[in-house]
């Protein structure tokens, strides 16, 4: 882990630069483990929580002039971070709002969780995007990496976009800007962020839309670890058309070569899921990717698959 960064901003030139520029809210050596759902990282050298598109394009145009490595988070739900922590600036977006536009488009700030916005749908007999309940992270997280669930993706739902490029200009976009694939977008490649959000959804009946949401959840609720600290799957499903949803399940390769119940210092593969890692307390990021590696050398010995991570790495482990 890293040294605590002790140089108050008036003792160090950037400190006082990114305390002017980004303000009170500006916080240094903030702990990151506790910001994630694997409960494993060590801290940012500096951390802002961003509430506007103002705030982010702040944050980035600063961070670029100072040549200071740049990470934006959300929900912390898909990342594990190095154990040294990140030294440079991280971001957590953490823009709110929902409303419905049009009666049948729903606006949402990029830093609203999921559940929340599956649940705002519901409420207004919304439907279209009932496959999220129960996925964790933040909307803009999801857009980022095209979070999906039992053949549906949040892409084909994403009408518009306001987003923050790496120089900090603000631009609005449409849905196909993003180029959405399978656990994928354009943003990855582009580096800008997610701001704001409109879906587009269609009328339905408010009673069966709930029935699907509470269905969905149920299933979740045996397959996924819910009070565990996890990243939920941990390994993206191959694409196959002979399969239901076109995609073939990591976690039936991974079950099958003996991946439940494996494990590394304190993180394990969960019991019911294989493509589930889970810190059973005390992990390290470092116990999780050596088990993932583990993982991902049995499935290619045992079928000549090389599987991909849905989770984001953030510094070396």
């Amino acid at each position: 882990m890293n040294k605590p960064h002790n140089l108050t901003p008036k003792g160090n030139q950037i400190d006082s630069e990114l305390t002017a520029a980004l303000g009170p809210g500006l916080e240094f050596d903030r702990d990151l483990a506790s910001l994630t759902t694997f409960g494993t990282g060590g801290p940012a050298r500096y951390f802002l929580t961003a509430v506007s598109a103002d705030e982010i394009s702040a944050a980035v145009t600063t961070a670029t002039r100072l040549n200071l490595p740049l990470f934006l988070m959300g929900g912390g739900s898909n990342l594990l971070i190095s154990d040294r922590g990140f030294d440079g600036l991280v971001v957590r977006v953490d823009v709110r709002g929902m409303e419905v536009i049009d009666s049948c488009s729903i606006s949402c700030g990029a830093g609203e969780d999921l559940t929340a916005l599956v649940d705002f749908a519901t409420e207004h007999s919304l439907t279209g995007i009932e496959f999220a309940a129960g996925i964790w992270g933040t909307v803009g997280g999801a857009i980022y990496g095209n979070a999906g669930a039992y053949g549906g993706e949040i892409g084909r739902r994403v009408e518009a976009l306001t987003l923050v490029e790496p120089g900090g200009k603000v631009k609005k976009v449409d849905g196909a800007y993003c180029r959405f694939g399978y656990r994928d977008s354009y943003l990855k490649t582009t580096g800008e962020i997610v701001v704001e959000a409109r879906f587009l959804l269609e009328k339905g009946d408010v009673a069966d839309i709930r029935q699907q949401v509470q269905e969905i959840v149920a299933v979740r609720e045996v397959k996924f670890p819910p009070e565990s600290k996890s990243a939920g799957c941990f390994f993206k499903n191959i694409p196959d058309p002979k399969e239901k949803f076109g995609k073939l399940p990591a976690g039936r390769l991974l079950e099958q070569v003996g991946a439940k119940g494996m494990s590394v210092g304190g993180a394990r593969v969960f019991d019911k899921h294989a493509n589930i890692i889970v810190n059973t307390g005390g992990a390290t990021s470092k116990d999780i990717r050596q088990l993932a590696d583990k993982l991902k050398e049995k499935v290619f010995a045992e079928f000549g698959i090389r599987l991909e991570e849905e989770i984001i790495q953030v510094g070396d482990i």
